[in-house]
C-alpha cells in the first residue's frame, strides 16, 4: 500500500462484485475509508469483510441506485460515518441483452435508470458535502461499448454509457471551480463473474480476437485505472476518460491485428 488516498473517504457503488468490488478493494488498500454500496446485501457485506480482512476499513450500506431516497441516504450515511465524501466511483449498472426489433420499453427504461440516471443521482446526493469541502473525485464506469463501438443487442446499454460520457463532460464544467473533478473509465472487456458461465465463455472465446493484446482484462486494471483518477495525481485532469481496453478500439479493421 501507497497510502495515496490516505484520509479520503470513499463512497463505491455497485461493490458487490466484479469491477465495483475491485475498486472498492483497491481504494482501501491506499488508504482509503470505503463505504461499500450494493443492492444484494449478501455480496456487498463479502466485499466490505474482505476489505476489513485484509486490513482497510470499510463498512457496508444496501443501496438501490433506482430509489432516489435510498441514493440520497447513502450520501448522508456516508458525511456521518466518516466526516466527509472526498470520492465517489460510480460503478452500479446492469448489462442484459435484448434485440432492438424485440426490446420492450420497460427493458429500456431498466437499463437507463439504472446506468444513466442513477449517475445524476448519485452526483447529486455527493454534491452538497462536496461543495462544502470544496474538494471531491467523482469517478464514473463507462464503457468502450456506445461511446466508442457497438454490440448487437446492447442499444439500451449502450446509450446509457454513451449518456454517461456526455453527462460527465458538462458536469465538468459545472464543478471545475469547486475544486470537484469527475471523469470516467472506459472498460473493454473484461473478466468478471457473469462472464464465468457458459454463455460468458462463448463470449470470452468470440472477443479475444478482437483484442490486439490477446487476451480480456481483468477487473483490477480498471481499478488502478479510478484509482489514478481519484488521487490528487489527476487534479488537473476533470471531464476526460481513459480506455481500458487491451487495445480493442485501435485497429481500423480485424485483419490488421498481430
Amino acid at each position: 500500500m501507497s497510502g495515496r488516498l490516505d484520509g479520503r473517504c470513499a463512497i463505491v457503488t455497485g461493490a458487490g462484485r466484479g469491477l465495483g468490488a475491485a475498486i472498492a478493494k483497491v481504494f482501501a488498500r491506499e488508504g482509503a475509508s470505503v463505504l461499500v454500496t450494493n443492492r444484494s446485501a449478501k455480496r456487498g457485506e463479502q466485499t466490505a469483510r474482505d476489505i476489513v480482512k485484509a486490513g482497510g476499513d470499510a463498512s457496508f450500506l444496501e443501496v438501490d441506485v433506482t430509489d432516489s431516497e435510498a441514493v440520497k441516504a447513502m450520501a448522508a450515511e456516508a458525511a456521518k460515518r466518516y466526516g466527509r465524501i472526498d470520492i465517489l466511483a460510480h460503478n452500479a449498472g446492469i448489462f442484459p441483452s435484448a434485440m432492438l426489433d424485440k426490446m420492450t420499453e420497460d427493458q429500456w427504461n431498466e437499463v437507463i435508470d439504472t446506468n444513466l440516471t442513477s449517475a445524476y443521482r448519485s452526483v447529486k446526493a455527493c454534491l452538497p458535502q462536496m461543495k462544502k469541502q470544496r474538494y471531491g473525485r467523482i469517478v464514473i464506469t463507462s464503457s468502450i461499448t456506445g461511446p466508442r463501438v457497438g454490440y448487437p443487442g446492447w442499444t439500451h446499454y449502450g446509450a446509457s454509457k454513451a449518456g454517461l460520457n456526455g453527462f460527465m463532460r458538462s458536469a465538468a464544467l459545472e464543478f471545475a471551480k469547486l475544486g470537484i473533478t469527475i471523469n470516467g473509465v472506459e472498460p473493454g472487456n473484461i473478466l468478471i463473474r457473469p462472464l464465468t458461465s457458459a454463455a460468458g465463455r462463448h463470449h470470452d472465446e468470440a472477443m479475444r480476437p478482437a483484442i490486439p493484446m490477446g487476451h480480456l482484462g481483468e477487473p483490477e486494471d480498471i481499478a488502478y485505472a479510478a484509482l489514478y483518477l481519484a488521487s490528487d495525481e489527476a487534479k488537473y485532469v476533470t471531464g476526460q476518460t481513459i480506455i481500458v481496453d487491451g487495445g480493442q478500439t485501435l485497429p481500423e479493421a480485424d485483419s490488421i491485428i498481430l
